[in-house]
């Protein structure tokens, strides 16, 4: 199986690596989530309106990560039109897997160093969400996500390095639409359920064991690539401009030797 294909398991997984970036995510958008509860009136707290907010929120959250996949994916169908750029494409998709395990475990914190390339666009945008709350209504929920999706974020940015690799805007957006799912669990639960998740998820084991998931699927990838894992229709797309226009020649070779022969066969019969 072409490991960056869209078939189920690629989906799958990407809502596994959103549960298993629980941790980091209510660490990034918790703080997000409780101004949400306590901007509401004591008097207008009751669970429906809070669920509708939290709900409009992460609809908006989740809609700016799909926007970004396509986005991604768009331009990965740019890179993977040059010779070798499909490869190069999953081999990053691969790494950036990696890099979010080491950093989710707290082996390695290089993925910060990634996070920082968005921050000079989310000087523009934080402006923006500021201005959105307090949130009292759902469309200002939803905007307020639309909004607080494009904070820089490390795990966000292994996933759109997954949709680049997919060269496909629709596929691209699907994989973080998937992600974005995974992540709800962990920004959606309150109170007693809140913490006693918010325990589990940090706990270094926990920690550990998604890290190993997320790793031993980035091998996979990597394995699935490997020149015999090459399956016959990524051979032929990898085919460069210069060989198919060589196989092209040659064809067009062999035509005209063989309109020469049926010509000389014609004029000289006796010579069959």
């Amino acid at each position: 199986m072409n490991p960056t294909g869209l078939d189920l398991p690629p989906l799958a997984a990407a809502f596994v690596f959103g549960l298993l970036g629980g941790a980091h995510c209510i660490g990034m958008c918790g703080g997000i989530m409780s101004a949400l509860s306590f901007a509401v009136p004591p008097s207008q707290r009751h669970p429906a309106r809070l669920a509708g907010l939290l709900l409009g929120y992460n609809l908006g959250r989740i809609a700016s990560y799909m926007l970004a996949g396509a986005l991604a994916a768009g331009l990965g169908t740019l890179v993977g039109v040059a010779p070798g750029g499909r490869l190069a494409l999953q081999v990053l998709a691969a790494t950036m897997l990696i890099l979010m395990a080491l950093y989710i475990a707290d082996w390695w914190k290089g993925l910060l160093r990634v996070e920082a390339l968005g921050r000079r666009l989310w000087r523009h945008l934080e402006p923006i969400g500021r201005r959105l709350m307090p949130v009292v209504r759902v469309p200002q929920a939803v905007a307020l996500g639309a909004v607080w999706g494009w904070l820089p974020c490390g795990l966000v940015y292994s996933m759109l390095a997954w949709s680049l690799a997919t060269a496909d805007p629709a596929n691209g957006a699907l994989l973080m639409g998937a992600f974005g799912l995974g992540t709800l669990p962990a920004l959606l639960a309150t109170g007693l359920a809140a913490r006693r998740l918010g325990t589990l998820i940090r706990q270094p084991a926990t920690r550990r064991l998604a890290a190993l998931a997320i790793i031993g699927f980035a091998l996979w990838q990597l394995w699935g690539l490997r020149p015999g894992g090459m399956d016959h229709g990524d051979a032929h797309a990898e085919m460069t401009p210069g060989h198919a226009q060589a196989s092209e020649e040659h064809a067009d070779m062999d035509a005209g030797h063989r309109h020469d022969d049926r010509e000389r066969g014609a004029t000289h019969p006796g010579h069959r």
